[in-house]
């Protein structure tokens, strides 16, 4: 008996204080949330020692009258919802009403804080959950919340606090995610005197991107607009060929929300499936929007997670919606400046003119036998221009296109190997006199281990004694194509596991076959074979990507040379 009890007011302040403070970081969250919540335009939020001495913020929204002020210090007191119904589809952040008073019950707190008009303004104090001073002040409308000494009074949560710095960097961070989900707010960053961030009110994504990490990465980004049913990605990704293994940022938001989700996160990646090199990770910005009974939004103390009503629909969605994007020109790399909202404007190409007369018969015989690919409704100009024997210059109407022609033929190959390793194989051509190869050991156990993909893109071979294999029959990709040298490549590039950080085993073989049977640089190609070779590139799925998440294509915008030739 008597073993159970009812936790004292203060006790259990603290503990919900666990739930959404963990540090300044997380203080500074839900008061910028607060901020929003009341409208304000400008927000400024200043640091002593990362916050573990001192934050301070303050905003110019609707501010509060002596009574609200007092009463939003109580546990579950909301402006925001009145019943558990006013839930489905809230749309502002701080309903749950636990912040304020969380915040208080573990730190010294003082509340400036006015309506504006002619009401009066009050400053609050409020001492480890204890309210010390209530009294009328001066100042503006709006509203200033500082807190002082976080965990003074439980000694076993600040201990787990780190550094200044690294505290400031966490602060930093969730003041990122909230600027870029509110455009028309300015958000302002000091600490101990010094200004980090400076993101004033802008227009453009883009534009904020640029304010808060920098012009180089907002110029890499790439826009994304995709609609499934009632359910809208909107948002950026970055181009492959930037991508790095490290430095990756993702931000994800639902109507309005940031929230996280390494699922969805993982769903935007499996978008650049055959686009990106193995290990690298985009940077990815995307805005989902879908209607408010779709989604629950009140799972989570800190509100960073939600759940959604039809989980795979949302990230079937997120990852058509990244595979449309990097499918189109606005996703081929850039040379100069690229000016504007990025991903927005770029050139595309001019409706198809045909072939210059070539017939279907003629431009099958050029690239192998594949010749539906010349029916396809692919945009290819009539002046095509080889350079270096390996680089094909292309006019469009506001840029100029340089095609690397053998990332160009590697991407054609691989969606085509995909679609033969998926599907009933590719034609072989058999040899009236089979290749003999001499292998390693190894390479031989990579004969056989993937024999059933090698004869899907056409190469036959078995055991011919010893370390040797017979070829019977082999791929026929383009009329330069050396079958011997090809398989011997393949082989090597398997045995020693080469493209071993490819997503799944088809995956790297139809990589690496592809990297080996395309056309190399310093081929010569006749200018029938240029035109086939634009054409088949834009029937591709991802034209403007190799494998490896280099471009095929780099874009010279006519703007730039007009200015380098002081024209613009």
């Amino acid at each position: 008996m008597g073993r159970i009890a009812i936790l004292a007011d203060t006790v259990a302040d603290q503990i919900a204080a666990g739930e959404v403070v963990e540090r300044p970081a997380s203080v500074v969250k839900e008061l910028v949330e607060n901020a929003l919540d009341a409208g304000a335009s400008e927000i400024l939020v200043e640091l002593e020692g990362g916050g573990r001495t001192r934050l301070c913020v303050t905003d110019d929204g609707t501010g509060m009258d002596r009574d609200d002020a007092v009463l939003a210090l109580d546990r579950h007191a909301t402006s925001k919802i009145r019943q558990a119904s006013d839930l489905i589809g809230v749309a502002t952040y701080g309903f749950r009403g636990e912040a304020l008073p969380a915040i208080a019950s573990v730190a010294v707190v003082e509340i400036q804080t006015a309506p504006g008009g002619d009401q009066e303004a009050t400053r609050l104090v409020v001492r480890g959950g204890r309210l010390d001073l209530v009294e009328p002040t001066a100042r503006q409308r709006g509203t200033t919340v500082t807190v002082e000494r976080l965990f003074y009074n439980t000694p076993a949560r600040r201990k787990f606090l780190r550094s200044a710095r690294a505290e400031t960097r966490a602060t930093s961070q969730a003041l990122a995610v909230l600027a870029l989900a509110r455009l028309d707010v300015g958000f302002r960053l000091e600490s101990d005197g010094r200004r980090l961030v400076e993101a004033p009110r802008v227009s453009s994504t883009a534009e904020r991107v640029g304010a808060l990490f920098g012009g180089s990465l907002a110029e890499q980004l790439l826009a994304v607009d995709w609609h499934a049913g009632a359910l809208s990605v909107r948002g950026y990704i970055q181009r492959p060929a930037d991508a790095q293994p490290s430095g990756r940022k993702a931000f994800l938001f639902v109507n309005g929300r940031p929230f996280r989700d390494p699922f969805l996160v993982r769903a935007a990646e499996a978008g650049y499936t055959g686009a990106i090199a193995p290990g690298s990770r985009p940077t990815i910005l995307l805005s989902l929007q879908l209607p408010g009974d779709a989604v629950d939004v009140n799972v989570h103390p800190a509100k960073l997670e939600v759940r959604f009503r039809d989980r795979y629909l949302v990230e079937r969605t997120v990852e058509d919606a990244v595979r449309a994007a990097l499918g189109g020109m606005p996703s081929s790399a850039m040379l100069g400046p690229e000016g504007g909202e990025a991903g927005g404007g770029y050139g595309s190409f001019p409706p198809d003119r045909g072939f210059g007369g070539a017939s279907a018969e003629q431009i099958e015989s050029l690239f192998g036998e594949e010749g539906e690919a010349a029916g396809v409704d692919a945009p290819v100009a009539n002046r095509l221009l080889q350079v270096f024997d390996t680089f094909i210059l292309m006019e469009t109407p506001d840029a100029i296109a340089i095609i690397d022609q053998h990332s160009a033929h590697e991407r054609i190959l691989y969606e085509r190997a995909m679609a033969e390793l998926s599907g009933k194989g590719a034609a072989a051509q058999r040899l009236l006199m089979p290749l003999t190869v001499q292998l390693e050991p190894e390479e031989c156990d990579a004969v056989e281990a993937h024999s059933a993909l090698l004869s899907a893109v056409g190469f036959e071979a078995e055991p011919f004694g010893g370390q040797a294999v017979a070829v019977y029959a082999v791929p026929n990709p383009h009329r330069r194509f050396d079958a011997q040298r090809c398989f011997q490549e393949v082989i090597a590039d398997l045995a020693g596991d080469r493209f071993g950080g490819m997503h799944n085993r088809l995956e790297r073989f139809a990589a690496t076959y592809a990297c080996r049977a395309a056309v190399k640089a310093g081929d010569h190609l006749e200018p029938m074979e240029l035109q086939e070779l634009v054409r088949r590139l834009f029937a591709c799925e991802l034209p403007p990507h190799d494998v490896h998440g280099r471009p095929t294509i780099v874009q010279l915008r006519r703007t730039e040379l007009e200015r380098r030739f002081g024209r613009g």
